[in-house]
């Protein structure tokens, strides 16, 4: 990429004249886009924004399945100038409302699968305009009957054209106004014309440039410090942060990911993760844009059954993923065979053969993908031992990647054949990692990160913005780890945030707000284990002691009446939570939690039991 591209605007542009006539987006087993084309959707679409009286610095929100319209969105929101709000589509409605209130979104495009969840009064959503509906990029009226994207597209393209009409006449009519006076006042005295007539000349000047700038904000310029977008890294109830990210952000992070995971133009990818979470956005949109590369998209989710056969078609050489993903894999057809017999399990024991039998397993499970996969981009998560083991033996071409979306996202990682077990890699070009106060002993302590990617702020959270950095400009990533011949250790997560099945942020302190909302409950604590989210509860038992007593309940009874008490709290704050932060399983605090002075509880005690 040129270092003269800054914005997603030049970023676009510029892949356009170059890649015109290849094909950018496509759907597995249906309609594909050239580039070309890609530019002429985008255009019409921004025509549209427009009309609807979309401006730069306007929010504009996304909200849908994946598909070529999330990105064709997406380039227009933020080559126009606006700012692009993406929602991952499993957040709760509650959470999805929140997002467009905090925002201040003008309009949202979302799909029809997801309509339901940006339903709402005007009261609801005082800032929002319109809905747009992204499957046809038809509009929503209040009357029930939708606008056909045509239609819409006809009526703000006629309106240009009457409001320059009218621009140009009025600006004649100005012309014409200032020459007459300055004719008058030429007869009078050509060489002393009075403050009077310079005033009056300035006032139609200041006229004609302030129906101009009705007609649209020409004094806007779209720079690498403008903003793109506004992530929320959580969706439970009201406690999303926005993380604001800059043109610099974003398009650095493709310069700089590039330069460590090299991407071609004649790559395939075929997208499976939410197009809203950032790993994918970046990854999976803004990368393969700029370099050319085409990106197929699923009609149905992506389970085995569509999967499989896409990739058959598609030969991806390029994929992204969450470890979930690679690691249902091995351990339902790769781990199943290779300890299928007593001789197998035998043979995975020593070294030269388990290479051996891995390797073939490894070249099965390419040509599961397609047989044409170059690179397998696992990040989001921490990836199983065991899984990455089998990788490395089996020479398949992987590539963790490390970051997060104050960094968008990406900060450290390196191509396939590179890696060292257990290690996620060097940081990426421009992009600098440090341990904060490492242990004498281990070298671990909190990973700090700096670079043109990293975040402007949270937004409408200067507190939050200031915990997150140092005060010489590092960001916390609030991760353990070391660093070790350059390469980065991960030790885990400093906090208690929960890292979902797909990579999500789930915080334990907004489920345990709902939690403790519910009858009978004093207080609780949220965690993960195996995988899971799991709840200590501690009832009020002064309350339920009088239920029960005046129910005149035996003591088996009491056990069972406890139960589905519990039960009914777990799902009654599963109907208020994002689907990766629903609790699987709830368990009773009998006695109440330890606390330290400042009555919060002690969390590690409990992890460690």
């Amino acid at each position: 990429m040129s270092d003269q591209v800054t914005t997603l605007k030049e970023l676009f542009d510029t892949s356009i004249e170059k890649h015109a006539d290849r094909i950018a987006l496509g759907i597995v087993g249906g309609e594909k886009i050239t580039y070309a084309e890609y530019a002429k959707l985008v255009s019409d679409l921004q025509t549209v924004f427009q009309g609807l009286g979309v401006k730069p610095g306007d929010k504009v929100a996304i909200i849908s399945e994946n598909m070529p319209n999330w990105a064709i969105t997406y380039f227009a929101i933020t080559t126009m100038g606006a700012i692009v709000v993406p929602i991952l589509q499993e957040f709760h409605p509650s959470a999805v409302h929140h997002i467009l209130r905090h925002s201040e979104s003008r309009l949202v495009v979302s799909s029809k699968r997801y309509l339901h969840k940006v339903e709402g009064d005007d009261d609801a959503f005082p800032k929002l305009k319109t809905i747009m509906v992204m499957n046809d990029f038809s509009i929503e009226n209040e009357e029930g009957s939708a606008t056909p994207y045509s239609e819409a597209l006809e009526h703000a393209r006629a309106r240009f054209e009457q409001l320059g009409e009218a621009a140009k006449g009025r600006m004649e009519q100005f012309s014409e106004a200032a020459r007459e006076k300055l004719s008058d006042l030429a007869r009078e005295k050509v060489d002393k014309i009075s403050d009077t007539a310079r005033k009056q000349v300035d006032k139609l000047s200041d006229s004609a440039r302030k129906f101009i700038d009705r007609k649209g904000d020409k004094s806007f310029e779209l720079t690498e410090e403008s903003v793109a977008a506004i992530l929320y890294t959580s969706g439970t109830t009201g406690h999303s942060k926005g993380v604001v990210l800059t043109h610099k952000n974003l398009v650095s992070n493709c310069k700089n990911g590039i330069r460590a995971i090299p991407v071609l133009k004649t790559d395939r990818f075929i997208s499976v993760l939410p197009m809203a979470h950032t790993y994918e956005c970046s990854l999976g949109v803004i990368i393969p844009t700029h370099c050319g590369s085409s990106v197929y998209y699923l009609e149905k989710p992506p389970t085995p059954r569509t999967l499989l056969p896409a990739m058959q078609e598609i030969k991806p050489t390029i994929m992204n993923v969450v470890p979930l993903i690679i690691e249902k894999i091995y351990k339902n057809r790769i781990k199943r065979k290779l300890n299928s017999s007593n001789m197998t399990r035998g043979l995975m024991k020593i070294g030269l053969t388990r290479r051996k039998l891995s390797q073939v397993a490894g070249s099965k499970l390419i040509e599961a993908f397609g047989g044409e996969l170059r690179c397998l981009c696992i990040g989001g998560a921490p990836l199983a031992p065991d899984v990455e083991s089998f990788l490395t033996d089996a020479n398949f071409p992987y590539a963790l990647g490390y970051g997060m979306t104050e960094a968008a996202p990406l900060l450290a990682g390196t191509e396939p054949g590179k890696q060292t077990l257990r290690g996620i890699g060097p940081e990426i070009p421009g992009v600098h990692i440090k341990i904060d106060n490492p242990d004498p002993e281990t070298g671990e302590g909190e990973v700090l990160a700096k670079g043109d990617n990293i975040m402007l702020e949270y937004y409408k959270a200067p507190m939050d913005t200031a915990e997150t950095f140092t005060e010489d400009g590092w960001l916390k990533t609030g991760d353990l780890g070391k660093i070790v011949d350059g390469c980065l250790f991960l030790k885990g997560r400093l906090k208690n945030v929960i890292i979902g099945p797909s990579g999500e942020n789930i915080y334990p302190e907004e489920v345990e707000s709902i939690i403790n909302t519910c009858d009978h409950v004093l207080e609780s604590m949220v965690y993960e284990r195996n995988g899971q989210v799991v709840a200590r509860i501690h009832l009020n038992y002064e309350t339920l002691d009088e239920l029960f007593s005046s129910k005149k309940l035996i003591e088996s009874e009491v056990r069972v009446k406890v139960q589905e008490i519990l039960e009914d709290i777990r799902q009654k704050v599963n109907s208020q939570v994002s689907t990766f932060a629903k609790i699987i399983r709830v368990i009773e605090q009998v006695e109440p939690f330890e606390k330290t002075p400042t009555q919060k509880i002690k969390r590690f005690i409990y992890l460690d039991n």
